[in-house]
């Protein structure tokens, strides 16, 4: 396991944020679940409870390394970096970062079906298949879009909506998590894009979704176990697909 190893020698906590930060950055460029230089991953500073990771502004995803990620404060201030935050980051994430019960993470991009079922009518992400069942009872849904988000009150307004659950729908926008670990939000991020993806398509055949039976759907959530584990899993099993493409992103 390269990344793990990688990693071994270096028992900065923070240096080893920045590091899993850039590449989850990068495996979701890999992904197609990005949008250019736009979207953004933010993450609190290891032992700092106002100051938080972010990707820089102006970078493709593809090309973001440990190095260029930013540190900014609650109101926005970079301490470390050299480029811009983008400013929808601070406004959308510092208040959720500070309100959520497991705000450590906080990971927004526009993924095409995550956000096509965020511009349908009465968009809701249905019990349909066993990766859907993964989110049961923890999606929130922003029905209001307030176009760009460019002023805390409307990241402060979200925070409201979002509440406790690990996943939100922004009408006519896209998708946010709220994890613990970066890890998790990666995980929940990709199959979230799964789940709408195949909703979608069966909803193309116009013959109706299959909806799983309630005492089925919390048997299969329940049959899931330990999602964190997995998640943990899965990363490092993304980071090394990304070193075997020969990845910079831990420099």
């Amino acid at each position: 396991m390269a990344a793990v190893e990688k990693l071994k020698p270096n028992d900065d906590e923070v240096w080893r944020t920045r590091v899993d930060l850039a590449a989850g950055i990068q495996i979701s460029a890999m992904l197609g679940m990005t949008e250019g230089i736009d979207n953004h991953f933010t993450v609190k500073v290891p032992g700092q409870e106002n100051q938080f990771f972010v990707n820089p502004k102006g970078l493709h995803w593809s090309e973001v390394r440990a190095s260029d990620i930013l540190i900014c404060e609650a109101d926005g201030t970079v301490i470390e970096g050299d480029l811009p935050p983008p400013v929808s980051a601070i406004c959308i994430h510092l208040p959720i970062h500070q309100a959520h019960p497991r705000g450590n993470v906080v990971f927004h991009t526009h993924m095409p079906y995550s956000t096509a079922l965020a511009c349908s009518k009465e968009g809701r992400l249905e019990m349909c298949h066993q990766n859907s069942v993964r989110f049961w009872n923890d999606v929130a849904y922003d029905d209001d879009f307030h176009g760009l988000a460019d002023d805390a009150s409307e990241g402060r307004r979200m925070a409201e909506v979002f509440g406790d659950k690990s996943v939100m729908f922004l009408a006519n926008h896209g998708a946010i998590t709220a994890t613990s670990t970066i890890a998790e939000s990666l995980d929940y991020m990709y199959f979230l894009e799964r789940a709408c993806e195949v909703q979608i398509l069966a909803e193309s055949r116009g013959k109706g979704l299959h909806i799983i039976p309630e005492d089925v759907i919390k048997m299969t959530f329940e049959q899931y176990g330990n999602f964190t584990i997995n998640s943990a899993r899965h990363f490092e099993a993304l980071k090394r697909m990304l070193e075997r493409e020969g990845s910079d992103y831990a420099e």
